[in-house]
């Protein structure tokens, strides 16, 4: 839920880097506060039932401002539009490829998988920010059935 300090924290994000405060980025930020995870085209949903003449470009334009000041994150859980959750909703997603099926688990889970790729190739994970496919427990369950 929306509260008043990150309105707050939304209007002196924007203001640092120049920006005007717009109700339509309130309402895209609240909207994916609201939903949790979702696509631009149901937070765009979610906006008209507030605001009937933001179009669905503004959306989008919308969470690319939001993504790149850091409010929000998007995350491709699969073929189609990625998903978009608030900047602090940090988890790992796991996709079923066969029933599409998502969970969430929690970032360290994958800490040694971190730590290897840091040690040997230099690389930095960002596992709040990713989706792993594969095939669920119930899926595989009928496959032996």
């Amino acid at each position: 839920m929306e509260t008043a300090s990150s309105r707050k924290a939304l209007r002196k994000t924007l203001h640092e880097r120049g920006m005007r405060m717009t109700p339509q980025r309130q309402l895209v930020l609240d909207a994916v506060r609201e939903l949790e995870h979702a696509t631009p085209e149901q937070i765009c949903q979610r906006v008209q039932a507030t605001a009937s003449t933001v179009n669905i470009t503004t959306v989008y334009r919308t969470l690319d401002l939001l993504d790149k000041l850091g409010l929000v994150r998007h995350t491709h859980l699969g073929h189609g539009a990625p998903t978009y959750s608030a900047d602090d909703h940090e988890h790992v997603h796991l996709v079923c490829h066969r029933c599409g099926r998502t969970d969430e688990i929690p970032c360290e889970i994958l800490d040694s998988l971190a730590g290897t790729l840091g040690d040997s190739y230099g690389f930095e994970l960002d596992a709040s920010h990713l989706a792993l496919s594969g095939t669920c427990r119930d899926c595989l369950e009928q496959e032996t059935a």
